[in-house]
């Protein structure tokens, strides 16, 4: 089953929702992986990127998760939100992706606290810098600090399957005893290190 819709809004939460309610009575894991990005600096961000940012990585996530936890609840679920290294890691052009992100991170460990006891477990998966469309710009400067200067100890791009993985490790339950638990996918970057 496909469904098309823009978490941005809310009528795309709410569509999105009933047609997952519709195509499963149950749901055994709810993948929070929508996200956009702008370029904007602190203190010269336009307000629509912050209401678009917002509402597409953070509030989109958050309201689907509240819709949705009838059938979370019904199959003892699991929710996966796919975080970035930039949740705890500031970069200044990149302003008001960081503040979602970082605001997607705390979802994950108030809803790891909070739905425990309906038997849902809430993960978030945090990768690094991964070669991905979105990252095709920025390839010679990544190339330089992950090839030359170490900046993450495996010294390679991680690949969309090593974040794959890490997802299909919690579908098929290898971490039942695990929540709030942050799955660092990211060639080591964050160990920190001297």
């Amino acid at each position: 089953h496909v469904a098309q819709a823009d978490l941005s809004a809310q009528k795309g939460v709410d569509a999105l929702a009933q047609a997952c309610r519709e195509a499963f009575p149950r749901l055994d894991i709810l993948v929070n992986n929508a996200s956009r990005f702008y370029p904007n600096e602190v203190g010269a961000t336009p307000a629509w990127q912050w209401d678009d940012l917002i509402s597409s990585n953070l509030r989109g996530p958050y309201f689907l998760v509240e819709a949705l936890l009838p059938q979370l609840r019904t199959a003892g679920g699991s929710v996966i939100n796919i975080v970035d290294i930039h949740a705890d890691r500031p970069m200044p052009n990149h302003a008001v992706y960081n503040i979602s992100k970082a605001g997607l991170a705390m979802m994950t460990k108030l809803y790891a606290e909070r739905l425990a006891d309906d038997g849902i477990n809430v993960y978030e998966i945090r990768p690094g810098i991964i070669a991905t469309d979105m990252t095709s710009g920025v390839t010679e400067k990544y190339d330089k600090l992950i090839l030359e200067d170490g900046i993450t100890p495996i010294r390679r791009w991680g690949k969309p399957e090593d974040v794959g993985r890490a997802v299909r490790a919690v579908a098929e339950d290898y971490l039942p005893f695990s929540t709030g638990e942050v799955i660092n996918v990211d060639g080591g970057f964050h160990l920190h290190r001297l």
